[in-house]
């Protein structure tokens, strides 16, 4: 039987799920990083939850014929909810705003008893997700950015920890909105990722210097923003 392939993306969620765990999966779509996981690790557990009935269908589809029964509890419901009390040690989220990761993450807080890490793939917005992490201790502890088929993705690493402040510098509100490690790596994707987003900032600005009340909070938001971009590139 062939083996479930997965995207680079997932494949760097996957590479944070450590062996021995049982991790629950929310928005599992197909329900392929859960199978990746468990066929090349049968010492892992999986809890795949999906919200809609078309991807819910596909993910039992693709566990039942992988056979994979087992190892991976494919299961319907909103977010956190597909979970029992203290059922997993580990809940990846990928692929959804960082803002519903939040709201996912803040709804099912009672389901996280036992939950020692928490790996988000936040499609943007990150820098909320770490702020979560942030006021709910959990230390950010490992991120990684890549670039696939012309996207730039950055998956982050949560791990529950009394001391959740640790990676944050002097210049907190900048490393919370780059990334901190990120922010020393300075890879291309960072690069690329940030220098579209200054590009963004700019046609925005420029588009609220026209309009007859701009909201001038959200304008000098923009511009410390943008300021900070072009501080991050330029120092490369």
């Amino acid at each position: 039987m062939k083996q479930t392939e997965l995207s680079r993306r997932l494949k760097a969620v996957a590479s944070f799920i450590y062996s021995g765990v049982t991790f629950a999966d929310i928005g599992s779509d197909h329900a392929y990083l859960p199978a990746y996981v468990c066929e090349r690790n049968p010492l892992v557990r999986a809890i795949a939850g999906e919200v809609n009935e078309g991807p819910f269908q596909s993910a039992k589809g693709h566990i039942d014929k992988q056979q994979l029964n087992e190892q991976v509890s494919v299961r319907k419901g909103n977010g956190l909810a597909v979970l029992e009390q203290d059922e997993a040690e580990l809940v990846t989220i990928a692929g959804m705003g960082g803002k519903l990761i939040r709201t996912i993450l803040e709804e099912g807080k009672e389901k996280l008893g036992k939950v020692e890490r928490i790996v988000a793939q936040p499609n943007v917005d990150a820098q909320v997700v770490r702020n979560w992490f942030l006021h709910n201790g959990y230390e950010l502890t490992e991120e990684t950015i890549l670039e696939e088929d012309g996207h730039i993705y950055e998956v982050l690493v949560g791990d529950r920890t009394s001391d959740p402040e640790k990676p944050y510098g002097e210049e907190r509100e900048k490393d919370l909105f780059f990334g901190p490690f990120l922010r020393q790596e300075k890879t291309a994707p960072f690069i690329l990722k940030w220098q579209g987003e200054a590009n963004k900032l700019q046609f925005v600005l420029s588009q609220m210097e026209r309009a007859k009340n701009p909201d001038e909070d959200k304008v000098r938001e923009f511009e410390t923003q943008l300021s900070w971009i072009k501080e991050e590139i330029a120092s490369e």
